[in-house]
C-alpha cells in the first residue's frame, strides 16, 4: 500500500498498460482516474475492478491530443479526490508505413496523440501540482523506439524520442517544486495495441525470438511504474528505467552462435 492516501490520473486507461497501471495503482491504494478516448466499456471494466480493490474510480473521456480537454480531465481529478499526486502519460497511437509512402493523416495523428499528447498531460499535471504546493510524481511512458530507429515507425520513432527530452527537461524544472519526472521505457509488451500490427502467430514466434524468449506482460510495467511513483524512488527524478526483455542490448541476436 506504498500509494495509500494519494490521487492518480492515468491516460489512455482503458486497454494495455494503461489498464493494469490503473489497477496497480489502486493495488497500492490510490485513487485513479481512468482517461480513456473512445473504449468506455472497457473503460468502465477498470473501474469496476478499481473499486472492488476499495479506492475511487473517476472514468475521463478526452482525446489526449486536445490541450484544452487534457486540462480539464486533470481539473476534474483534483476536484473529485481533493488533489493530484500522480499521474501517468501512457495514451498513445501509431500508424506503421515506411516514411515514403505514409498517410501524412496519420503520421500527424501519431505525433498529437504521442507526442502533443504527452506535453499536455505533463503540463497541465504539473501545474495542478504545482498549484497544491506538496509535491507529486509523474511518469511517463516512452519506448526503445526513442533509441531504436525501427522501420515503418517513423512518427513513433520521432515523437517518443521527443517526450524523453520532455520529461528530462520537466523534470529539472520541476525539481524545486518537488515534483519528480521519469520515464520507463518498455520493451514489446503483449497488449492490444500490438496486435494492431501482428497476427496471433507472429506475436508468439516473435516473442520466443526476443532476449528473454518471451514477450512482456503490462502488469510487469504496471510494477515498475508504481515503484517510479512511490516514495522508494524519492531519489530519482530525470531517469529512465528499462524494462525491455533485453530489446535494446547490441549483440542479443547473436547468443546463440556465441559470438559477439
Amino acid at each position: 500500500m506504498k500509494l495509500e492516501g494519494r490521487n492518480a490520473l492515468v491516460t489512455g486507461a482503458s486497454l494495455g498498460i494503461g489498464r493494469a497501471v490503473a489497477v496497480e495503482l489502486a493495488r497500492q491504494g490510490a485513487n485513479v482516474g481512468l482517461n480513456f478516448r473512445s473504449n468506455l466499456d472497457k473503460a468502465k471494466e477498470v473501474a469496476r475492478e478499481i473499486e472492488q480493490l476499495g479506492r475511487k474510480a473517476l472514468i475521463l473521456q478526452a482525446d489526449v491530443a486536445d490541450q484544452k480537454a487534457v486540462e480539464d480531465i486533470v481539473a476534474k481529478t483534483a476536484a473529485e479526490f481533493g488533489s493530484l499526486d500522480l499521474f501517468v502519460s501512457n495514451a498513445v497511437y501509431s500508424d506503421r508505413e515506411l516514411m515514403i509512402n505514409a498517410d501524412m493523416a496519420g503520421f500527424k495523428r501519431t505525433i498529437d496523440v504521442t507526442m502533443w499528447g504527452a506535453f499536455h498531460g505533463v503540463r497541465a499535471s504539473a501545474q495542478q501540482m504545482v498549484k497544491q504546493k506538496k509535491g507529486g510524481s509523474i511518469v511517463v511512458v516512452s519506448s526503445p523506439h526513442a533509441v531504436l530507429a525501427i522501420p515503418t515507425a517513423m512518427a513513433y520513432n520521432m515523437s517518443k524520442a521527443a517526450i524523453d527530452h520532455m520529461a528530462r527537461t520537466a523534470a529539472i524544472e520541476l525539481a524545486p517544486h518537488k515534483i519528480r519526472v521519469n520515464i520507463i521505457h518498455p520493451g514489446w509488451i503483449d497488449t492490444p495495441g500490438e496486435r494492431k500490427f501482428f497476427s496471433d502467430e507472429q506475436i508468439e514466434v516473435g516473442g520466443q525470438k526476443l532476449p528473454w524468449g518471451r514477450m512482456g506482460r503490462p502488469e510487469e510495467i504496471a510494477k515498475g511504474i508504481a515503484f517510479l511513483l512511490s516514495d522508494d524512488a524519492d531519489y530519482m527524478t530525470g531517469g529512465t528505467m528499462t524494462m525491455d526483455g533485453g530489446v535494446g542490448l547490441p549483440w542479443w541476436s547473436n547468443r546463440s552462435s556465441g559470438e559477439m
